[in-house]
């Protein structure tokens, strides 16, 4: 979706969200629904789009192409992300706490939950991030593999006769923390039982691993690093993975306060390091009420 702000919902942007349906079948159907239901019993009533990947429409090109032929980047297929309502709001909590690098710096925001990703925002503006031209990119997630070899599509065609919408299924559904440990989609479960449960610990291990390697990567595109902030289901109540994704960042000037970490404090960093290391509670419905009285000019 190529808007970069909410907009009231009009019968030509009705019919968009219909025609980019297969993109993301998990949500607009439901989302398509419930416009519709709202129509039928309150026709008179606005409604208002708030866009999940508008926040991202100040990456450069170098960040949204897919090195796949160009004739589909003209249909506009290309690195879209999301959480966008998430990063807007911990931008704007950054810039009422008095952050400089909400403005003037470099940003690593870190939305850690059942889906999860991170961007990267320089001087306010989103450069990179890590879902693409679905939600299921990037970072593993709860039940989403995240990034793939995209051969094992073809791979398990050709083994399992696996068709598109079952690999889709796979991948959004049965992938990620529940596919690797095979006992549940919820960190808090397999923090519990890692230590008896080798599935379990790989899960966690894999998901550390990946999220530390998306911050030194985002710091490299960002030049280095002044802010990091943890969000999300995860990111705001597992004092243990914020710890395991932060050690051996030392090098980026990232370091934590046992005590303030442990207690899941704003602000977790020990003061020693050069990085300011965050955690924010999201509030994503708090920015679509914010973004709906904007639009309709209340």
């Amino acid at each position: 979706m190529k808007h970069s702000k909410p907009e009231r919902i009009t019968p030509a942007l009705l019919a968009e969200l219909h025609r980019i349906t297969p993109y993301d079948p998990d949500h607009l159907p439901r989302e398509i629904e419930l416009i519709n239901a709202f129509r039928r019993r309150h026709p008179k009533l606005p409604q208002v789009a708030c866009f999940d990947t508008a926040f991202h429409r100040t990456m450069p090109r170098v960040a949204r192409l897919l090195p796949i032929p160009h004739r589909y980047a003209t249909k506009g297929v290309e690195r879209y992300g999301f959480h966008g309502l998430s990063y807007a709001y911990l931008l704007s909590e950054l810039v009422r706490m008095g952050d400089p690098a909400a403005t003037k710096g470099r940003v690593i925001l870190a939305h850690l939950g059942n889906g999860a990703s991170l961007a990267a925002v320089l001087n306010g503006e989103s450069i990179d991030t890590s879902m693409g031209f679905t939600p299921a990119a990037g970072l593993v997630m709860s039940t989403r593999s995240g990034d793939l070899d995209p051969g094992l599509l073809s791979f398990l065609s050709r083994r399992e006769r696996m068709t598109p919408s079952r690999f889709e299924q796979m991948v959004n559904h049965e992938s990620g923390l529940l596919g690797i440990s095979g006992l549940s989609s919820d960190m808090r479960d397999l923090c519990a039982k890692e230590k008896t449960n080798a599935r379990a610990a790989d899960a966690v291990a894999v998901f550390c691993y990946q999220a530390k390697k998306w911050i030194g990567a985002y710091a490299a595109a960002l030049g280095g690093l002044d802010t990091l902030v943890f969000a999300g289901g995860i990111g705001e109540n597992a004092p243990v993975i914020r710890k395991r994704i932060c050690d051996g960042l030392g090098f980026l000037g990232v370091q934590l306060g046992a005590k303030r970490n442990a207690k899941s404090a704003s602000l977790i960093s020990d003061g020693k390091g050069c990085v300011s290391v965050r955690v924010i509670r999201t509030d994503e419905e708090l920015m679509i009420a914010r973004s709906t009285y904007h639009v309709l000019g209340f």
